[in-house]
């Protein structure tokens, strides 16, 4: 049976899980989603800074922890440009399974070779079972639309750099994970990820101001004035629980579990968007739920 801090570190991950969920979801409705990213960083920086201060006064603050600050921060600014570029050049459904698939696949890896953590063979099983059903959900029907569709090598290519990005989108999330393993080891997570966000915030801004302009920056904001507070907000408080697991358990475990978070956006497709759940998507579900269960009772 898994013990106590198992079970919250678990706790954490699921309420991370559907808070990352609904952030998609109202990104996904924006309608310039690279402005629209921006926003939740800028507004998050502003309006949680009396928090913040308040927290580095009350806690230490390793000079050692802002390095890897900047270095996530760096990370997490290629991490949303490659996401939007992803999504502007092929579905949802198929770039966002690929990117949160390959990211907790690799990361095992990485974890492995730079911070010599291990995996049991039941843990390496149930990880295998989540990214198994994040594949199964992007890429079921889709072997059928090959031998249907006479035009299916013009799809794959116009999808070629949509994947492409996606596959970077992934990189970068097992590299930040490692990265703010060791971080939160010298920062308090929230803390942590208050510095972090500002740093994105203000090394994204000459790269949105460039491309889209300061009247599509505030043209953004009078499109969706209640959607950028609620999703900054839900953008802070699901990273925040995750850097918290991440201080109690390991990265191996925790980058797959956060997965969990397909099932929360497969619901909210379903009774949001009106989305039609196929066997595949129901499969993959599956799938994930398996993993988790395996990773949280035989780790």
């Amino acid at each position: 049976m898994p013990d106590a801090t198992t079970l919250l570190a678990l706790g954490l991950v699921l309420a991370s899980a559907g808070g990352h969920a609904s952030w998609n979801l109202l990104l996904k409705r924006a309608q310039r989603q690279e402005v629209f990213v921006w926003w939740l960083s800028a507004f998050a920086a502003a309006a949680l800074l009396p928090i913040a201060v308040i927290i580095a006064l009350r806690t230490s603050l390793d000079i050692v922890g802002l390095w890897y600050v900047t270095g996530s921060a760096l990370v997490h600014i290629c991490y949303f440009l490659f996401l939007g570029r992803s999504l502007a050049r092929s579905d949802l459904s198929l770039v966002y399974p690929i990117a949160r698939g390959f990211g907790p696949g690799l990361a095992p890896i990485l974890a492995a070779l730079t911070l010599g953590e291990t995996v049991s063979i039941p843990g390496w099983a149930g990880i295998g079972c989540i990214v198994a059903g994040i594949y199964i959900m992007a890429w079921w029907g889709r072997v059928r639309l090959r031998w249907s569709l006479p035009d299916f090598s013009r799809l794959r290519h116009q999808n070629a750099a949509g994947i492409g990005y996606a596959l970077l989108t992934g990189l970068c999330i097992a590299l930040y994970t490692i990265v703010d393993k060791q971080g939160v080891a010298y920062i308090s997570p929230f803390l942590y990820l208050y510095l972090m966000t500002a740093g994105v915030a203000a090394g994204m801004l000459p790269y949105i101001v460039r491309n889209h302009g300061w009247r599509a920056v505030a043209g953004e904001w009078r499109t969706e004035p209640w959607a950028i507070p609620a999703a900054s907000g839900l953008v802070y408080l699901a990273y925040g629980l995750a850097l918290s697991a991440l201080r109690i358990s390991e990265v191996s475990y925790v980058a797959p579990a956060r997965e969990v978070g397909m099932l929360f956006a497969l619901a909210l497709g379903a009774v949001v968007l009106r989305e039609r759940i196929t066997r595949g998507r129901l499969a993959g579900a599956a799938l994930i739920a398996v993993g988790l269960a395996v990773i949280t009772l035989f780790r």
